[in-house]
């Protein structure tokens, strides 16, 4: 009889290996598109046959083969006589007995990090170029990308389809681009690397708070990237930030999985490896004595949280000012959010609350659940308990993630 369990741990291995398994597919198909639809046909196989036969020893490993002879396949039914196909096909065969998770073997021979520059072609839009990343790397579905950029489902679906096609029509080739290239596409690459990182730290839908393999991803293309340009600051700023906040993963949960706030977190918990990491990583960028990007600054805001032992410690002013000097740079209504509330530790609360309804008109924060929360955590300090706990339901309602919306619940039971 088919183990029922099964299923959900197809679900969890695809999570973990989707990325992997679509990079693999891409650098031997040369197509992102093909080999996103070779990893679902992959998927699908699994979901037929792992039931009745078992999770293989090494799930990975056994999606690789399967996308690999579905590659063959195709490019035989569709051109026999196209010598290309032939050549990428005998490769295919080669290869078969090849390890999928095999090292770096040259300067840019991560799949992921190829995979990763390939979609954030010029070619696309900025928006386009971190949806798609977002979905091929991250395994993210268009609900939860949809989240992080704060737009609507279907377009957050149009552009991944749009993307797809102006890859495959502009022959985009799948590389890692060297020189001038390199750098002007790094900012959408490091944008990518953080919206996965923030999407396995805080989960925007579905039953856990976090989901680390997502982080551990994150933080590993961005080492790889730190050794890749080692001369730009906001690439070692990104990975401190990633690291520092890692360090607190311990902390972010409680035994039974529900989030754990920064400021009730025990900092005893916090990893101290992770902090001495980013904070070096802070340093290597502050070293390069070059202008400060977004990276560098949102890391600086991370320390000022790492290096104070307790909560009444921490620098809250400093906080608030690098905020201001980050909005100034890029301007976005969820900075002004977090500096609002580092005002309202720093200011107090009715500082705080009058900087959070100053964006009470953003169109960008209509349907965001942390303006609720924020403003019903300024309320309570305040006194203003009923207010108070009609913005935490508000915001309960808002939220797609469940150990979010019930903390959110439990915020406004407290105050009635």
């Amino acid at each position: 009889m088919p183990d029922p369990s099964v299923p959900r741990a197809i679900d969890a291995v695809w999570r973990i290996e989707s990325a992997k398994l679509i990079a693999g597919l891409a650098r031997i198909t040369h197509d992102v598109g093909l080999a996103e639809d070779l990893a679902q046909d992959a998927l699908l196989s699994a979901l037929e046959q792992w039931p009745a036969s078992g999770i293989p020893d090494n799930p990975g490993a056994w999606l690789m083969q399967v996308g690999k002879r579905r590659a063959i396949d195709q490019m035989r039914h569709e051109s026999l006589a196209d010598r290309k196909h032939d050549e990428i096909g005998r490769e295919l065969d080669d290869r078969d007995g090849s390890d999928p998770d095999a090292a770096l073997d040259d300067e840019f021979g991560d799949d992921m990090l190829r995979l990763i520059f390939t979609a954030c072609h010029p070619v696309l839009t900025t928006d386009a170029r971190v949806a798609l990343t977002l979905r091929l790397l991250g395994g993210l579905t268009t609900p939860e990308i949809a989240r992080a950029f704060l737009v609507s489902e279907p377009t957050i679906a149009q552009r991944i389809v749009r993307a797809r096609r102006a890859l495959a029509d502009a022959h985009v080739p799948y590389e890692v681009p060297r020189g001038t290239e390199l750098a002007e596409r790094l900012n959408s690459v490091l944008e990518v690397i953080y919206l996965v990182f923030n999407e396995g730290y805080s989960a925007t839908a579905g039953d856990d708070w976090v989901r680390p393999a997502l982080c551990d991803d994150a933080l590993r293309l961005g080492r790889v990237l730190a050794g890749l340009m080692p001369d730009e600051p906001e690439v070692h700023g990104l990975v401190a930030l990633m690291e520092i906040q890692a360090s607190r993963f311990a902390a972010r949960t409680s035994p039974s999985g529900d989030p754990i706030l920064l400021l009730d977190q025990d900092r005893l918990r916090w990893d101290q490896l992770f902090i001495r990491r980013g904070l070096a990583a802070l340093e290597r960028a502050d070293a390069l004595d070059k202008p400060v990007g977004t990276y560098v600054l949102q890391a600086e805001i991370a320390a000022c949280h790492a290096r104070a032992r307790r909560n009444e410690d921490t620098d809250w002013k400093r906080i608030a000012a690098i905020y201001g000097v980050l909005g100034e740079i890029e301007r976005s209504p969820i900075v002004e959010l977090n500096r609002a509330v580092a005002i309202g530790m720093a200011e107090g609360a009715a500082a705080g609350l009058a900087a959070v309804d100053a964006l009470a008109n953003e169109p960008a924060l209509k349907n965001y659940h942390l303006l609720p929360a924020v403003r019903g955590d300024l309320l309570a300090k305040l006194g203003r308990r009923d207010e108070a706990r009609a913005e935490f339901e508000r915001a309960a309602g808002m939220a797609q993630n469940a150990r979010e919306r019930t903390l959110l619940h439990a915020r406004a039971a407290e105050l009635r």
